[in-house]
Order: structure tokens, then C-alpha cells, then sequence
């Protein structure tokens, strides 16, 4: 990652033949921009410059080079320190490594290879963290509020001012809702607007992990410890380590398990499988379910005091057919994001295929959105998504046929309709399925025609 900025380094050395020599020796490499400096208070005084690397030597005249090394640290902790010097004392050199500094080269024939090594080393290092830091601002953006809640209705505002409430602390949260309402996109932009965003998000499906493996896949395992178990691993709490652990249907998780998570999160710590010794855990709890967890415990599928201990902050996404207008926010967010993805010229949505969309009832909510509108966009010829592009493949009848308000006599000849067309028009079959008779099948299709 180049950013066009010079690398500075400075150079801290009180010998003027060994403050030339490593002067010159950097300046032969043409990215570098290099400062000289002979006391460890002029090179303490231009720290606003902001160098990238300080080469010290451990004895200056006016302050010894440990002295330097925590005044550098503490105006700027970004800028690498590299120890030059005579003294080879182990002591002294654990001492300044533990303050901070980068490297310990000692004076001899092989230090300008060693220096140039070390600063190469410094640079690489230097562009991957800034590499990171561009990611992490990208992921942060990506999981906004806006960019993961499309929409602007009512039960959307509502969505942003819990999730903005629960970023303030590190509160447990509930997020519930049906499937496909987009529990794990919340459960990010929590973590990612928090001051836990640095850290890992650790997203474990308790449904998907069978019975026998919850244990491990939270908690580890040692060696040994069960058949399989070739080497040590850790679990997904230690995983999560100053981060967040999102524990997505923690409704399936069974009950024989749900102590050792109680434990766990009251203790803040775990045991691995096959181990005695206790290992320290801090990470947020982010839990989400379809279920109705309270009925859970009721039935006595879910423990109480797990209930109450995991419930924290309770943020309820609502199904996509009460959202409203939301629909057609979301359609045109989806239209637009595939077009791009798959390099295609941007198709808009038509009024009547607006309408389709807002008389459906996405049983599969936004998962179903997204997988129909990017179905129409592959579907359409024009650059127009008509109605006749939209596919409902997953919908229930009965659930298309109460969308629109008919009459009795509208919805029958719609049922009829259906099925003479499930069974290629065989008016006989059709009539034994439904339990009336052929005649009455032609007197509606004869009145329908009229």
C-alpha cells in the first residue's frame, strides 16, 4: 500500500564518523528521508516530524538511550526504535525491548546489512497495518447502520435506535425474528460500530454443530481428550477474546450443555475439554433466535437463570410484510447491487412489478427478497423488471390468495384455476381433488370466459 509519503527514519548517533556511515548507508536507498541527530533531546524536539523509525544509540551525551526510547513511545507509540550500540549487556537489551523497542543491534561489520534488514522488516509491517486499518474502516462502513437496515420505515427507525443503544455498552443482546429477517447482519453492525470493533466477531450456529461437538467448538479441546482429538484447539470463546461471540439459535442448544455456558459467562472463564485448569474469557454475548425463548423455559427446554442471564437487550426484527414501502427500498437496493456484482447495466422496477412485490407476504423475508429480485434481474430482457420477471417459487397458496380481498365465489374460481393447471386442465382429476362436480367446473370456467 503506497501512500506517496516518504519513509522518514532518524538517526540519533553522537559519533560523528558513525553518524556519517549510517547516514550514508540509508541514503542509498531512495524511498528513505533521513534526519541526523547527535543528542537525544534535538531528536526528542522534532518528534512533530512524525519519523517512521529512530535509530538510537544507547549512550548520547545528554541522556541515555532508555531515557529516549520511553520519551519517543509516550509522544508517539507508532514509531519504531532501533537500539544501535557497543553495549551487549542481556540484561540492558530485555530491558529496552520491554519498553518498546523494535531491535538491538549491536556495533559491528555486519550492522549495515542487519540495520537495512530490520528497517525493510519495519516497513512491511508498517503496510500491513495500514492495510488493516483501510479494512477495518471499510468493514465498519459496510455494517453501518444504513448500509445493513435498509429502509426507512417505522420498524426500521426503531431497529436503529436499539442497535445504536447497544453499541454504547457491552450489554448481552436477543436479537429474534423470524428467518431471513437478517439477525447476524444486526448482530455485525453492533459489533462493528462498538469500541470492540478491533476484535474478532465470532458468529457460531448452535443449531448447525451436532450435539456432541457443541462442547468442543465453544470450548476446546486438549489433546487427547476425546477420539479425534490429534492436537489441542482452541473453542470459539477463546477465539472471541476482547471481541464479540455471536451465538446465533442458541434456542437449539441442548439443555445438558446450557450449565457449562451459564458457568462460563458468569465466571467469565472456561475449561477446555479434557482439562482442569480455568482459562480467562472477556467477549461480548450476541444471541439471536426464532423461537420464543421465555415458552422455551416454560416448557422446561431452556434454563431460567441462563434466560435471564443471556436476555440483556432485546432488539426484535420485524417480518418484511410489516415493513410496508421497506419492500421497495429493499428491491431496488438488491437490483442495483446485483447489476453491479455481475457487471450488467442497472434495471429499474416497474410500478406494476412494485405492486406484485408489495401484495406478497416473503414467508422467507429478506433472504427471500433478495434470491427473487436477483432472479428477475437474470429473468428480464428489457431494462425494466415487469411483473411477469418476478417468480414466487417459495409462496404459499393460501397465503397468495388472502393478499388481494375478493369475493367467495373469485377465490374458488382461483383455487379451480390453480388447480387445472397443476394437473395439465384435467377437469375429471381436478373435480375429484377438490370434491365438486365436473359440471360445476364448466359453469365457472364458462362464466369466467364471459
Amino acid at each position: 500500500m503506497d501512500t506517496g509519503k516518504p519513509f522518514k527514519i532518524f538517526v540519533v548517533e553522537d559519533d560523528d564518523w558513525y553518524n556519517r556511515l549510517l547516514v550514508h548507508n540509508l541514503s542509498l536507498i531512495p524511498e528513505y528521508e533521513i534526519e541526523s541527530y547527535t543528542t537525544g533531546k534535538d531528536c526528542i524536539k522534532n518528534l512533530s516530524q512524525e519519523p517512521d523509525v529512530v535509530t538510537l544509540d544507547y549512550r548520547l551525551p545528554d541522556m541515555k538511550g532508555l531515557e529516549v526510547l520511553k520519551e519517543i513511545k509516550a509522544i508517539n507509540e507508532d514509531i519504531q526504535v532501533i537500539l544501535i550500540s557497543e553495549q551487549d549487556d542481556i540484561e540492558v537489551v530485555v530491558e529496552l525491548l520491554r519498553h518498546g523497542a523494535y531491535d538491538y543491534i549491536v556495533k559491528s561489520s555486519d550492522v549495515k546489512e542487519r540495520l537495512l534488514n530490520t528497517i525493510n522488516n519495519i516497513r512491511k509491517g508498517s503496510r500491513l497495518k495500514k492495510e488493516i486499518v483501510t479494512l477495518r474502516k471499510e468493514v465498519k462502513k459496510k455494517y453501518s447502520y444504513q448500509n445493513t437496515i435498509i429502509g426507512n420505515s417505522p420498524a426500521a427507525e426503531k431497529m436503529f435506535s436499539l442497535i445504536e443503544k447497544a453499541t454504547r455498552t457491552n450489554i448481552s443482546v436477543t436479537v429474534t425474528g423470524e428467518t431471513g429477517t437478517g439477525k447476524e447482519l444486526v448482530a455485525k453492525a453492533i459489533h462493528y460500530n462498538s469500541n470492540r470493533a478491533k476484535k474478532p466477531f465470532v458468529p457460531v450456529n448452535v443449531a448447525a454443530i451436532p450435539k456432541d461437538l457443541i462442547e468442543s467448538e465453544l470450548f476446546g479441546h486438549e489433546k487427547g481428550s476425546f477420539t479425534g482429538a490429534s492436537s489441542r484447539r482452541i473453542g470459539k470463546f477463546e477465539e472471541a477474546s476482547s471481541g464479540t461471540l455471536f451465538l446465533d439459535e442458541i434456542g437449539e442448544m441442548d439443555i445438558s450443555l446450557q450449565a457449562k455456558l451459564l458457568r462460563a459467562l458468569q465466571e467469565k472463564e472456561i475449561n477446555r475439554v479434557g482439562s482442569n485448569e480455568a482459562v480467562k474469557v472477556d467477549c461480548r454475548i450476541i444471541i439471536a433466535t426464532n423461537r420464543n425463548l421465555l415458552m422455551e423455559v416454560q416448557e422446561g427446554n431452556f434454563r431460567q437463570d441462563l434466560y435471564y442471564r443471556l436476555f440483556g437487550l432485546p432488539i426484535e426484527l420485524p417480518p418484511l410484510r410489516e415493513r410496508g414501502n421497506d419492500v421497495i427500498i429493499l428491491a431496488k437496493h438488491f437490483i442495483k447491487s446485483f447489476c453491479k456484482e455481475n457487471e450488467l447495466d442497472e434495471k429499474a422496477l416497474s410500478s406494476e412489478a412494485g405492486r406484485k412485490l408489495l401484495s406478497y407476504s416473503f414467508p422467507g423475508n429478506i433472504r427471500e427478497l433478495k434470491s427473487i429480485v436477483e432472479l428477475a434481474v437474470t429473468l428480464s430482457d428489457h431494462d425494466e423488471i415487469t411483473k411477469d420477471d418476478l417468480v414466487f417459487g417459495g409462496q404459499n397458496m393460501m397465503d397468495s390468495l388472502t393478499n388481494e380481498e375478493c369475493t367467495m365465489r373469485e377465490y374458488t374460481i382461483e383455487i379451480v384455476n390453480r388447480f387445472l393447471s397443476k394437473y395439465d386442465n384435467n377437469i375429471k382429476l381436478v373435480a375429484e381433488k377438490l370434491d365438486i362436480g365436473v359440471a360445476t367446473i364448466y359453469r365457472m370456467l364458462k362464466e369466467e370466459n364471459k
